[in-house]
């Protein structure tokens, strides 16, 4: 079986620890990331996003007025669109993260007084092969790992494309799979299997099984979607053993010709006991 997770993440934790200092989140090159305000805005606040000091989103409290990255601030285009403000909530989401998002990220909700959290974000490297498709042959079992400590009070969604698979609530309980009337998409037929770590493990797995998993993690104070692509190729096929009979009209001798994947011994094996039959 096939494991996919352990690649630059098998030292990777998904941390929410708080402090003095803020929210600490280390998350993987290439994820998705979301900053909680863990408030709903009543439309009177305005909610401004900083980072390393620079305003890269701001939301006025009646959405008359909202920007992202360059539109805060002309000539900061260090996240190209990747930003996206909640209208309802003022929470940042980070697309397609980069080791060059590192740093502290400040929010401040202005309403009578002023309120302050932080956030500081590292993001672990990983290799373009890394982040790359998964590929298995036909058959295979794929376990998808999530590459984190998983904390029990962290909810997990799986999802298939964009259909919902697998959830792992808060308590731990439930768990929902396709089979079990949670989504209308039978594809899988039991071969779901879901650990203590919200690994995800496709058993027997087929061509239809190939597209896009996504992992969604929620921590409360903030948000993570893992992808992976994954290829399901044609089973590996070996040629049959075939032999064709010849006589050898110099010697009177039967030799028989192998054609395919055969051991040396069995090999052996028969050209003996050819040689007995021709006495």
């Amino acid at each position: 079986m096939l494991s996919v997770g352990w690649f630059a993440v098998s030292a990777f934790l998904l941390r929410g620890a708080s402090g003095s200092d803020g929210v600490s989140v280390s998350v993987m090159e290439g994820d998705s990331v979301t900053l909680n305000t863990e408030v709903k805005r009543n439309h009177t606040e305005k909610i401004n996003w900083y980072f390393d000091d620079t305003r890269i989103a701001q939301i006025s409290g009646n959405l008359s007025y909202s920007c992202t990255d360059v539109q805060c601030n002309n000539g900061t285009e260090r996240f190209r669109d990747r930003l996206k403000l909640n209208n309802q909530t003022g929470s940042l989401r980070i697309r397609n993260i980069t080791i060059t998002d590192s740093g502290k990220y400040i929010l401040v909700i202005i309403n009578g007084s002023d309120t302050e959290k932080i956030f500081n974000v590292t993001v672990v490297g990983v290799s373009a092969a890394e982040r790359g498709e998964i590929s298995v042959k036909e058959g295979e079992n794929i376990t998808l790992g999530p590459g984190v400590i998983k904390k029990p009070i962290d909810p997990m969604r799986w999802y298939f494309n964009d259909t919902l698979i697998v959830e792992i609530t808060a308590d731990q309980c439930k768990i929902w799979t396709d089979e079990q009337g949670h989504s209308s998409n039978e594809r899988f037929r039991d071969r779901l299997e879901v650990n203590q770590t919200g690994s995800l493990t496709i058993k027997n797995t087929t061509n239809t099984d190939s597209g896009v998993y996504h992992l969604q993690i929620n921590s409360g104070r903030f948000g993570v979607i893992r992808s992976f692509g994954l290829t399901v190729t044609g089973a590996a096929v070996q040629a049959p053993i075939r032999k064709v009979s010849v006589s050898g009209l110099a010697s009177g001798i039967r030799v028989t010709v192998f054609r395919g994947i055969i051991d040396s011994c069995d090999l052996m094996k028969a050209l003996r006991k050819g040689r007995e039959d021709e006495k």
